[in-house]
């Protein structure tokens, strides 16, 4: 299965699961990261890392190190 890191800009897809410890699990949903939701890939940062990305309206900056626990769906 895909992850967030293995989007390219322009891409979207859906959340499908988020595989972090429960600490990481807990700060994830706060930023509006869980199951189900559509998230688009814009840009990453000029060195590789962070992404940046849009979700729920807004655009959030993720480490790729997160990204890569987070599997998804390409729509």
């Amino acid at each position: 299965m895909k992850t967030l890191n293995d989007l390219r800009p322009g891409e979207s897809a859906i959340i499908k699961r988020v595989e972090n410890s429960a600490t990481d699990n807990g700060y994830l949903m706060e930023l509006g990261i869980m199951e189900g939701t559509a998230v688009r890939f814009v840009k990453s940062a000029p060195f590789g890392d962070p992404i940046e990305v849009d979700l729920r309206g807004y655009h959030l900056s993720i480490a790729r190190s997160k990204a890569r626990s987070i599997l998804i769906e390409e729509e």
